[in-house]
């Protein structure tokens, strides 16, 4: 006896839920790889065009900085004071001494701190009446770099100078960010005319 046949209906019925099944099942391995590969492509895109920026903005001037070229360099005897031009000094002849970076509360003489500067480091000076939160502030960018070096510097000009060999920046704010973009740009920078040689080992003792 022969099986009974159903419906025209209830076949389609059948063929439409299969198809539904189909549809909502998990995408095929072609389809996983081109998704993989877009999302790659959209990653590597991303850090490619961020990688890019970070480059821009760490060859973009400074808006500020001063440059005094032709930095006359050499020695002279410890107990000689230097006439600088300007104020913090920005290079010229110093002691045979550097100055050893680090944070200093006192005032700190500007021909151990040139020595520093030739040596690759930054020299930030403020005003002694700078309130404590804004020197909270520089002791905090200061602290844990090699090549940085804080004291305060009766008769500035402005409240905080940042300082490398050949360059200076005067700001009004310790909270400025053009302070982080000068440390990361001329902590041994290409400024330097002694690159690598140390700040540690000679006068000072910073906290």
């Amino acid at each position: 006896m022969s099986k009974p046949v159903p419906p025209a209906s209830s076949r389609q019925t059948r063929k439409a839920a299969v198809q539904a099944r189909q549809a909502s099942a998990l995408p095929t391995p072609a389809l996983v790889v081109i998704a993989i590969l877009v999302g790659l492509a959209i990653i590597v895109g991303l850090a490619v065009f961020f990688t890019i920026q970070d480059r821009q903005a760490a060859t973009a001037p400074i808006e500020g900085v001063q440059q005094f070229p032709g930095q006359e360099r050499g020695h002279v005897p410890e107990g000689v004071t230097i006439t600088y031009d300007p104020l913090p000094p920005v290079g010229g002849r110093h002691y045979a001494t550097w100055q050893n970076c680090g944070i200093y509360t006192e005032p700190i003489r500007n021909e151990y701190a040139v020595h520093s500067l030739e040596h690759g480091a930054v020299w930030i000076t403020y005003h002694p009446d700078l309130p404590a939160d804004q020197v909270a502030v520089l002791q905090s960018k200061v602290r844990g770099r090699e090549y940085a070096l804080l004291s305060p510097f009766p008769g500035l000009t402005s409240p905080v100078v940042a300082s490398a060999w050949g360059l200076q920046l005067q700001l009004d704010d310790a909270n400025d960010p053009r302070l982080d973009r000068f440390l990361r740009r001329y902590l041994q920078g290409p400024q330097t005319p002694e690159p690598g040689a140390a700040c540690f080992g000679g006068v000072g003792d910073p906290q």
